[in-house]
């Protein structure tokens, strides 16, 4: 069992499945196990509820992300007494690093395929809540989306702008010298799920986002 990750709420491990949870289950597969961690400042009943209702609703968006398409991990096993998931272990290249590597118009498909993923997540009325492309694999041809963590049943406009404009600031941030053409072909992407009118839609309100960061600065200033 290999600690892989840490975060503020869970550590993540890359385990053989029957390794980590005791059952001749699997044999051999390569499996990311998450763990969500006690929480000692916390009381115990509140912790122990809080993480068993994250644990429970992480599962059930991937499976949901699953039924309708979206290329993400499969879930193998949900432990409630210690609240772990063992998953799929998606093996492949993170797009971070990936998309700075390759051509442009190859990169520009990669970041189609990111739309039409992102389409198919929000056509199941799931928002990632972390949209960057750290938490985006291509693995065999596919791009998946892993990290669920922060994930929620969400099918209104504003939670769905709420997640593309973060996924624009975070390539803005990470891919800023051509970041506005690779997120016009997210958009383009997400068209081809969504249809033109939910992409006008979702672009307004990105901005209107944008517009009230831009003010909030300017009253700060102010």
């Amino acid at each position: 069992m290999e600690l892989i990750k840490q975060g503020a709420e869970a550590k993540i491990y890359l385990a053989d499945f029957s390794e980590f949870f005791g059952a001749d289950l699997l044999p051999g597969e390569r499996v990311v196990v998450k763990h969500r961690i006690p929480k000692r400042y916390r009381i115990r009943e509140i912790d122990e509820k809080l993480r068993k209702e994250r644990t429970v609703r992480e599962a059930r968006v991937l499976h949901r992300a699953k039924k309708f398409g979206v290329n993400c991990p499969h879930v193998y096993e949900v432990d409630l007494r210690d609240m772990k998931i063992a998953m799929e272990f998606i093996d492949g290249q993170r797009l971070k690093e990936l998309l700075e590597a390759i051509p442009p118009e190859e990169r520009l498909g990669l970041c189609r395929e990111i739309g039409r993923q992102v389409g198919k997540l929000h056509r199941a009325g799931i928002v990632h809540g972390d949209l960057t492309t750290s938490n985006m694999i291509l693995r065999d041809g596919r791009v998946y989306m892993i990290d669920f963590g922060l994930a929620e049943f969400d099918s209104t406009l504003e939670a769905r702008g709420v997640d593309l404009h973060l996924l624009k600031r975070a390539m803005e941030s990470t891919h800023y010298t051509w970041f506005e053409r690779g997120f016009e072909a997210v958009l383009e992407g997400y068209a081809e799920v969504r249809g033109e009118e939910a992409r006008k839609e979702i672009e307004e309100k990105i901005g209107e986002i944008e517009s009230r960061g831009r003010y909030r600065e300017r009253s700060w200033v102010g």
